[in-house]
């Protein structure tokens, strides 16, 4: 295994590469690597930071003081760079946002999310599923929360909006998939339908009585509880998901198993979920063969157990076409905004001498990143998962290319801008550390060389790195600032150049 090969895989399974993280995945190999960061436990949670920091306070009840610090701070810091990159995936698939979130207490709305995401990112995706529906970000967000039963005199019925996301979105899909991933078709070569309008609104039924537990205008630990149900708001009766029935007998918090079970079970989670795991990790348009090994690893982790997360992430990280750089233009990956500012702090050790991570929205897109971390503009995330640039190459070639979604000319200048004086400065109180590179800068092709090979892993070529090279070789070295300017234009050139922004 090459420094660049090792460093490569750190970037995706958890942002960025240290010299001693690239030295320990060399001695011990990548499943080991996994293993220790799997056996790491969740610390120092985002609710009980924003506790501790003095956000439970009620001027801070009715908006989201704290939560972008608390999400920065793990992103940024946080020794367990799997779990924060799956976190991240994770928020990307199973969205709540700040951008569209009514409720008081709302920034420890976030932060219970997260944790929950934290808590569960390497169990069950059924335990998950179950924890996402119940929580009270979610609540709010799709409206689940609230939703009251059917009135016949009133003509009120349940509101549909979780009953169609949770499938749409979060578990099956629109349409009935093969093991691989790709479209199962009718005799007309149609794409088949996995659910109708009749099977949302019976389960919109299932998602009524649901509320806040214990809700409290002057403290905000409720928002630790799931919710619960409410029989008296509960739509009774007899009920159908898909092709299984709930018996009337069935109260609020049964019918919720029994659908969510059913969901669960569903053949088209594995590929349907799994690829998008894939997308936000390794690469945005798949194999079907790819898919498909990572669909049979959910459908059996090995000892019978269906939607294990833990081995379904492994299995995406382990395989060949992550492991293996193709000579494909479309494969790979653009890295998101998000990713790259993430793998330039943990690349220089940012720290944030007075403890608050005050780097704040980042989601202008003429002036910062144009996203920041559960920021989404809608449910839809920040890209859709099928999303094919238009009047491209990859449009041409039916290359799925997520992440384009974000990519145009102010995106592309903002973050530029951005990371220019992000690399020289900081932002606010966050400020990275260059030590080893500056006992590097008298030499300009191996200062490259080592910057490419931890950001980049293999990808830049060394045509780019003689370019930068030549270009920093102009600015003097011969006193301090000098070394500084050197360090900071070589990382600004390279994390600028598409060789870079494009994960391979």
């Amino acid at each position: 295994m090459t420094d660049a090969e090792a460093a490569r895989f750190l970037a995706q399974a958890g942002f960025a590469a240290s010299a001693a993280d690239i030295a320990t995945v060399k001695a011990n190999g990548y499943a080991a690597w996994l293993d220790a960061q799997f056996a790491l436990p969740v610390s120092d949670g985002h609710f009980d930071w924003m506790v501790a920091n003095g956000y439970a306070i009620v001027d801070h009840r009715n908006d989201f003081g704290g939560a972008d610090n608390t999400l920065w701070r793990k992103l940024l810091s946080a020794p367990d760079s799997l779990r924060q990159r799956v976190v991240l995936a994770l928020s990307e698939i199973f969205v709540i946002s700040m951008s569209g979130l009514p409720m008081p207490w709302r920034g420890f709305a976030i932060a219970c999310y997260v944790d929950m995401l934290e808590q569960r990112c390497f169990g069950s995706y059924r335990d998950l599923l179950n924890a996402v529906t119940l929580s009270n970000g979610m609540g709010v967000y799709l409206a689940a929360r609230g939703n009251l039963k059917e009135d016949t005199n009133t003509g009120r019925v349940p509101d549909e909006n979780y009953a169609r996301e949770v499938m749409q979105l979060f578990s099956i899909g629109l349409y009935q998939l093969n093991a691989d991933g790709t479209l199962k078709l009718d005799g007309n070569g149609k794409p088949i339908e996995t659910y109708s309008q009749t099977n949302i609104t019976d389960l919109a039924r299932v998602f009524t009585g649901w509320d806040f537990d214990s809700y409290s205008g002057s403290d905000p630990a409720f928002m630790k509880k799931p919710m619960v149900n409410i029989a008296s708001r509960f739509s009774t009766g007899a009920k159908k998901v898909l092709d299984v029935d709930i018996p009337a007998s069935a109260d609020g918090p049964a019918a919720l198993k029994i659908a969510l079970d059913t969901l669960a079970a569903h053949a088209n989670v594995g590929p349907f979920i799994g690829r998008q795991l894939i997308q936000r990790l390794v690469a945005s348009d798949p194999s079907p063969a790819y898919v498909g090994r990572v669909a049979a690893v959910w459908a059996d982790n090995g000892a019978g157990v269906r939607g294990d997360l833990k081995a379904a992430i492994k299995t995406i990280l382990l395989d060949t076409e992550a492991r293996t750089i193709s000579a494909d233009p479309g494969a790979g990956k653009l890295r998101e905004p998000l990713q790259r500012f993430i793998q330039w702090g943990r690349s220089f050790g940012v720290t944030s001498p007075n403890g608050l991570w005050n780097i704040g929205n980042t989601s202008d897109s003429g002036t910062r990143l144009g996203q920041s971390p559960l920021r989404s503009p809608s449910v839809f995330n920040f890209f859709r998962p099928g999303y094919v640039p238009p009047n491209s190459q990859l449009g041409t070639n039916d290359v799925t290319a997520p992440e384009f979604q974000l990519c145009n000319e102010s995106t592309v200048a903002g973050y530029i801008n951005y990371m220019q004086k992000a690399i020289a400065d900081g932002i606010n109180d966050v400020k990275p550390s260059y030590t080893a590179e500056l006992a590097l800068a008298d030499d300009a092709p191996g200062l490259v060389a080592s910057l490419a090979t931890r950001l980049g892993g293999g990808g830049i070529s060394a045509t780019t790195q003689a370019t930068v090279s030549t270009a920093i070789a102009t600015l003097s070295a011969a006193s301090d600032t000098g070394k500084a300017n050197r360090v900071q234009a070589a990382i600004l050139m390279l994390m600028a150049c598409p060789e870079y922004q494009v994960q391979k």
